[in-house]
């Protein structure tokens, strides 16, 4: 029988064929950007949680790397003898194996037992969390460790961080010792479901569905959409959500092509799009586009950000996940039509709220339109610069009264059927402007590339020459999201562009 890991039985857990590809055809994985930025989050907050929970540091880790796992477990059963915090210490039992992120040494009537403490960077209790807990404590307890109690701990998202390095209150914890305690036969069901999973010489056939993304993005999603059926124009491509009775026609038919949708259960949003797409042949409604910008008269300005989030805050005054700004670009255009770029750009390590949100103030003057595209995100991060610096929210909240969304104005009167139900701007420029191209920059090419150069920037150890490097592709990334969106503003509005 194979020892399996506890994120092998949370693997299992989501699809059984998951577990069997991580353990025969692990090459076959492929994390998203999003799931490695998750992992790294997940890696600080556990190193901050050993500094919260061993203030003293008289604390053991152990280093499964180093150690190995038979040397890990060997070393947790020592130091159980001991009446010290351990990190990362391990268990084995019942074919299953699994590391504890926090072990607290704690006496009950008198005797030595242990508090167990999982610690995770979301910033609240999932289910998922629940049964990853259950795992957890019925591994240790069948290892024969005296537990008394189990935690999970999260983030606390609204905590602020005071500076001087204080990050106490930033992690809370929630006692799931009952909800665990009463999983054990659960938790042997898994393992057993599980062995059989492993024991199998042909991987399960189970399709791809929900499973695919909830509670975790699967790496291996690639590779199982590769041996299925591929529709030429997927039913996904529809915007919105499906109507109940277009949802229950799809699964009763084993739909998966758009031109077999009846028309009639889609809206006209939806009707628009299948059309444009089986005809190849793009939707504009000129009229109705060059109306909803009628009003807006120049000079204009055309807003774009860049933001940073932290699990763990490095700036005073900021909270976990907080979207802290530290770049805009800014085309302005006159009243002639001239047209002209400024931009922000804060690389010193340092927060860079403040100077972002007066440079803000400064460029875009204090009357003229200023147009976004998904207003949403700028306005919220304006609404929360003001909420931090109340000299500057009168103004900074006047910026917001200006903003006017492109958005929307695409998604009412413009489609090609390149943009493959997707109205972002990444999706309609390349359709609209084909002379532009997110893909002909040098090094940053989206949102996520901009964070990772922005973090590896405030390195310490980044070089002057590859700070100047990034610096440029930063500037010229965000550049083009804001000439983008005056390029589309003059098409919907049919004014003519200088060039």
């Amino acid at each position: 029988m194979r020892t399996l890991s506890k994120s092998r039985l949370l693997a299992y857990r989501q699809c059984p064929k998951r577990l069997w590809l991580e353990i025969y055809r692990p090459e076959c994985r492929e994390d998203s950007a999003a799931t490695q930025a998750s992992f790294s989050a997940g890696h600080r907050v556990g190193e901050l949680a050993r500094r919260l929970y061993d203030p003293k540091v008289k604390g053991a880790l152990i280093d499964l790397q180093a150690e190995g796992v038979e040397g890990a477990i060997s070393r947790t059963q020592a130091l159980l003898q001991s009446a010290q915090p351990i990190f990362e210490a391990g268990f084995c039992a019942e074919g299953a194996r699994a590391f504890a992120d926090v072990m607290l040494p704690v006496r009950r009537s008198g005797k030595p037992m242990w508090r167990m403490v999982e610690v995770k960077s979301s910033t609240s209790v999932k289910d998922y969390h629940r049964d990853d807990v259950a795992t957890q404590a019925f591994i240790a307890r069948s290892a024969g460790v005296p537990l008394a109690a189990i935690a999970l701990a999260h983030i606390d998202k609204s905590w602020v961080y005071p500076g001087g390095d204080d990050y106490a209150g930033l992690l809370v914890e929630n006692d799931l010792t009952r909800d665990a305690f009463g999983r054990s036969g659960e938790v042997r069901g898994w393992i057993a479901g599980a062995q059989q999973v492993v024991a199998r010489k042909q991987e399960p056939r189970i399709a791809t569905g929900a499973q695919c993304s909830k509670p975790y993005e699967c790496g291996f999603l690639a590779y199982c959409q590769s041996g299925e059926p591929q529709a030429e124009q997927p039913i996904h491509w529809l915007p919105g959500r499906s109507s109940a009775q277009l949802a229950t026609h799809i699964e009763a038919h084993d739909i998966i092509e758009l031109c077999d949708v009846p028309d009639e259960l889609l809206n006209d949003k939806q009707r628009r799009v299948k059309t444009a797409t089986l005809s190849g042949r793009p939707h504009f409604d000129r009229a109705g586009a060059a109306r909803a910008l009628a009003a807006h008269k120049l000079p204009a300005y055309f807003l774009d950000f860049e933001t940073i989030q932290f699990a763990v805050p490095i700036w005073k005054g900021t909270r976990p996940y907080q979207q802290i700004p530290f770049q805009f670009s800014v085309h302005r255009m006159s009243r002639t039509g001239t047209l002209a770029q400024h931009a922000f750009l804060d690389l010193s390590g340092k927060d860079p709220s403040r100077a972002f949100a007066t440079a803000l103030i400064a460029t875009c003057g204090e009357r003229g339109p200023i147009f976004v595209y998904n207003a949403g995100f700028e306005t919220a991060r304006i609404r929360e610069l003001s909420q931090r610096f109340p000299r500057l929210s009168r103004s900074l909240l006047a910026l917001n009264e200006r903003v006017v969304d492109l958005l929307p104005v695409a998604r009412e009167h413009y489609y090609h059927p390149t943009q493959r139900g997707s109205w972002s701007i990444k999706a309609v420029l390349p359709a609209l402007c084909p002379d532009l191209s997110y893909g002909r920059l040098d090094g940053v090419q989206d949102g996520e590339m901009a964070m990772d150069v922005f973090l590896e920037a405030l390195e310490p150890q980044t070089s002057q020459a590859r700070k100047a490097e990034i610096e440029r592709q930063l500037l010229a990334y965000c550049a083009l999201d804001t000439y983008a969106m005056v390029r589309l503003w003059s098409i919907f509005s049919g004014s003519a562009l200088q060039v």
